[in-house]
């Protein structure tokens, strides 16, 4: 077969586990399957990438990986780059730090790129924090948005929790946004102080790993009780 008629390449989206569990207790043998067959990847991160690649794949050659790193120190105009074992016909698998890659993630970018190009995403089904804490907090599931990170000054972070608030009120929409894990306790601080006592708030840290802690009650209830959150990844979700 020429080149010209090579069949192009697939981009897989590959989500990973969410701390240290077993691999194979979040992930489906579809993870795994894809692992062993793929050698080259888009990554957040390649130090973290391999070890993950060696924990759900142990016999796969790490010599012969082609890894690439996407995150915000990637410069942009490299990027399309990325995508070019595809039209050798060879499949990349995205990998994000933690989770579903291109939710909450910069593999976002590469997607995009991939469907300009015409090159077929193929997702894989795994854990989503975002998604596994929207579940397990009981609020509106059928309307809901994600704002990433709030605002880092108190002033402004303050403003824009009033602001999801009254959004949530006025839309019947569950608001949901992370934090810095070294920032969850001035956070819930914050929420505690600005909130409506009778707003729903869930907190859910540590999602699928032993020490998962997920819990739905209003401001009120919240106000006599803190969670310990300090250095553990969190979703936050509030409805008014």
């Amino acid at each position: 077969m020429s080149k010209s008629e090579t069949t192009p390449g697939k981009l897989y989206l590959i989500p990973t586990t969410l701390g240290g569990t077993a691999p194979l207790e979040v992930l489906p043998i579809s993870i795994k399957q894809a692992v062993e067959a793929i050698d080259y990847y888009i990554v957040e991160n390649e130090k973290t990438a391999r070890r993950f690649i060696k924990s759900i794949a142990p016999r796969k050659s790490q010599p012969s990986l082609h890894i690439e790193q996407l995150n915000k120190f990637t410069e942009p105009d490299i990027i399309p780059a990325f995508l070019d074992p595809c039209f050798k016909g060879h499949n990349i698998g995205v990998l994000s730090e933690a989770g579903s890659p291109a939710v909450a993630d910069p593999g976002a970018e590469v997607v995009r790129l991939a469907h300009e190009k015409n090159i077929k995403v193929v997702p894989l089904v795994g854990p989503s924090s975002l998604i596994l804490a929207l579940m397990a907090s009981g609020l509106n599931g059928q309307h809901f948005c994600f704002h990433g990170y709030l605002p880092i000054e108190t002033v402004e972070r303050k403003k824009s929790l009033k602001a999801l608030e009254r959004e949530s009120r006025e839309r019947n929409q569950t608001q949901l946004f992370i934090e810095t894990p070294y920032r969850n306790d001035k956070l819930f601080q914050d929420l505690i102080k600005v909130l409506s006592p009778s707003t729903m708030l869930c907190i859910a840290a540590d999602i699928t790993l032993p020490g998962e802690f997920i819990r739905t009650m209003p401001v009120s209830s919240w106000q006599t009780q803190s969670p310990d959150l300090q250095k553990r990844p969190a979703i936050f979700l509030l409805h008014a």
